[in-house]
């Protein structure tokens, strides 16, 4: 642990960002917290229904009150494409009904290899030649071999399991924690249970052979008597590998985890951020984090963590820089550095309220500037009606995004998300205030087979809630304001408990291996998808 007695003078000071542009940005600026909680009370009242005035931003929405209304340009699909029958990113009601959606849909991008195995959880990440399925807790524990399974993909035609791990983390349901550093060879989990765990978190060298993981810390933090002092739900690296940050969610603790000797992970920071602390990402030297909230970000300066300055206690707040709250999306999920011609900017990801991918010019990290969005028809207002009505009886969550990945940071050319109901989804970003989709694979709906997938979030506890509860208040909205109505939203499908499978749940991140994306979608588990030339890398 860091300990020392002039945190303040270590930490209260004005920097700036050194990124790759050319000249300085401006200078970091911080608000109270006293100005955050006043922001964050001010987005309840509107989330309720109150009208709250802000500036209005270069591109004419209101950044606070303002709904992005247009959804990005339709892909051009190949002939012979399964291509879908409903309004972009929908799984129609007759489709679900007729048993069409089991066949799936795809557009200029091609299923090459799968793993179902038992299902996967949200978030499983690849490295190299190999993918991590992440677990489910408790009902992978039904199933044989639980724990986390590992793939080998050095055929991607013929993926198969090499290993299991099975420490207390890998066991204890991975959530949104299951995380690899590419630089140092390192893949690290936390035990997280139903939505919210503490204690364990398991690191592991991939770093020699990707398809069997060698288990690093063999004692702190992997055994049962040996737990750490963290509270989780998800987390990710600092950009060098040397720090995981592990989060909560409520009440908004994070953890910072030193594992620059990933035998000895050692909690080195723990502290309140707000109300609630989901998912983040950071600039490239590690020293401010975009902590995804309940309704947007908080930057926060964490570079007293990132530097292992001597002054940082454990319980003393870290500096907030900014705060930025939005209406158009809940449940914000994480973030995703990039630059436009050095230009700093984040793709910030809404898992709820059909808020999309919005992307942040944060040239100003005190003063996040919106300057676009990735939404699909079927998130915006007038569609609401069909958002809840088409996705009724299949679980929690709907038609929203959830975790995305770029094909490089500079000047990022492709997007690509997971959309949960409405599959893997891929954007060409090339242009920051122009996006298009190039390509689409929603997998074949598993409906029925709910006892074969018993470390399938979706395919288990996912579905004990039939209507797509995540993400409605996106429909109160458009009601409220007569952008939509409410004629078939209970229908046939509706249902209080227990969702169809009528089509899977896709949270993971596509990442990108050349013109392949390696991803896994609850219940079709892990697959490997070939973008069509003709469109990757987008010209």
């Amino acid at each position: 642990m860091i300990t020392g007695r002039d945190n303040d003078v270590a930490i209260d000071r004005t920097r700036r960002w050194r990124g790759p542009r050319p000249g300085e940005p401006p200078r970091w600026r911080r608000r109270s917290v006293a100005q955050a909680a006043s922001t964050l009370a001010a987005a309840a009242v509107l989330v309720a229904g109150s009208a709250v005035g802000t500036a209005a931003p270069s591109h004419g929405i209101d950044e606070f009150t303002g709904v992005w209304p247009t959804a990005v340009d339709p892909a051009s699909c190949r002939a012979g494409d399964l291509t879908e029958t409903g309004i972009q990113g929908e799984v129609p009601l007759a489709d679900r009904e007729s048993g069409r959606s089991t066949a799936g849909y795809n557009c200029n991008i091609d299923l090459i290899g799968q793993y179902q195995g038992l299902g996967a959880g949200p978030v499983s990440p690849s490295y190299d030649h190999c993918a991590y399925l992440a677990s489910t807790f408790p009902t992978n524990l039904l199933g044989p071999d639980a724990g986390v399974h590992v793939i080998d993909v050095s055929d991607p035609a013929n993926p198969v399991r090499t290993a299991v791990l099975s420490e207390p983390a890998m066991l204890g349901g991975t959530w949104e924690s299951l995380k690899v550093h590419r630089g140092r060879g390192l893949l690290v989990g936390t035990g997280v249970g139903l939505i919210e765990g503490a204690g364990f978190l398991s690191v592991y060298d991939i770093s020699e052979d990707c398809a069997h993981p060698r288990l690093l810390n063999t004692t702190t933090g992997s055994m049962l008597n040996m737990p750490v002092p963290i509270t989780t739900h998800e987390g990710d690296f600092s950009p060098d590998g040397n720090t995981y940050w592990a989060s909560g969610i409520a009440p908004g603790w994070i953890s910072a985890v030193d594992i620059t000797d990933p035998a000895q992970p050692m909690v080195v920071w723990g502290g309140l951020t707000g109300i609630e602390a989901h998912g983040m990402g950071f600039t490239p030297d590690g020293n401010t984090m975009f902590l995804s909230n309940l309704t947007g970000l908080t930057v926060i300066d964490v570079s007293a963590v990132q530097n292992r300055m001597p002054h940082t206690v454990i319980g003393h707040p870290l500096p907030h820089i900014g705060q930025k709250f939005w209406t158009d999306g809940q449940i914000t999920q994480h973030s995703v550095f990039v630059t436009y011609d050095g230009r700093p900017h984040i793709f910030t990801v809404d898992e709820g309220g059909s808020g999309g991918v919005k992307l942040f010019d944060i040239a100003d990290p005190a003063n996040p500037s919106w300057r676009n969005s990735v939404k699909l028809a079927i998130n915006l207002p007038q569609h609401q009606d069909r958002w809840a009505s088409s996705s009724a009886g299949n679980g929690a969550f709907g038609y929203d995004a959830h975790y995305c990945s770029v094909d490089r940071p500079d000047n990022p050319r492709t997007l690509a998300c997971g959309w949960i109901q409405s599959g893997i989804r891929v954007f060409d970003v090339s242009d920051p205030d122009h996006f298009a989709e190039i390509a689409y694979f929603n997998p074949p709906a598993q409906t029925g087979k709910h006892l074969r997938l018993p470390n399938s979030l979706h395919a288990t506890l996912g579905s004990i809630i039939g209507p797509p509860v995540i993400g409605t208040l996106a429909l109160a909205r458009a009601v409220l304001q007569g952008q939509t109505g409410i004629d078939g939203v209970i229908n046939d499908q509706s249902r209080l408990v227990g969702g169809d499978l009528s089509a899977d749940w896709c949270l993971s991140p596509p990442e990108f291996h050349g013109d392949t994306l390696y991803v896994a979608c609850m219940d079709n588990g892990f697959m490997a998808l070939r973008l069509d030339p003709a469109v990757y890398p987008p010209r």
